[in-house]
């Protein structure tokens, strides 16, 4: 019996150690951690400028699609004197009101990073021709470029700068 008695698992001092992980070990999972958030962080930043010059082209398209209902609603008009006009109210043209959101519909509407600029060009009491512009918030964070389109419905851009008529056409 005394030879069972002298038989116990022994106990060492490593073994106690090993019941959670060291300082050193938790650093090192930081700071993997850390390099592939810096790696990752870039590509976000990316893609989500890419998304927001696609709303933005996007909503410029659905201006210039609500420019032309609501020119031929109201051809005494022509196209709107504002974009507020084309949204939710009552505008110059009764007729023309709910073309667009209540995003866009506005006198000086922002969405998705960028802000937008419109001016209607009157002739003879008619507004013949309008330039839009899509601009973004803050550069490099919410867009990298500038938008620009008229009455034509070809939508321009430009890089570090307000686009113009002159600015390349998107392709």
């Amino acid at each position: 019996m005394s030879a069972l008695l002298e038989v116990q698992p022994e106990t060492s001092a490593a073994s106690r150690r090993q019941r959670g992980f060291s300082l050193i070990e938790l650093l090192i999972v930081v700071a993997i951690i850390l390099i592939i958030a810096a790696i990752a962080i870039p590509s976000l930043i990316r893609s989500k400028i890419a998304a927001n010059e696609a709303s933005a082209v996007n909503s410029i398209r659905t201006i210039n699609t609500g420019n032309v209902s609501y020119s031929s609603l109201c051809p005494g008009i022509g196209y709107a004197a504002s974009l507020a006009d084309l949204g939710p109210g009552a505008g110059l043209c009764v007729g023309g009101a709910n073309i667009i959101d209540s995003v866009l519909g506005v006198a000086a509407p922002s969405k998705a990073g960028y802000t937008f600029v419109y001016a209607p060009v009157a002739d003879a009491g008619l507004n013949a021709q309008y330039t839009l512009n899509a601009n973004p918030a803050v550069v490099g964070m919410t867009g990298q470029r500038y938008f620009y389109s008229d009455q034509t419905g070809v939508i321009r851009y430009a890089w570090g700068g307000a686009a113009t008529v002159a600015s390349p056409p998107l392709q």
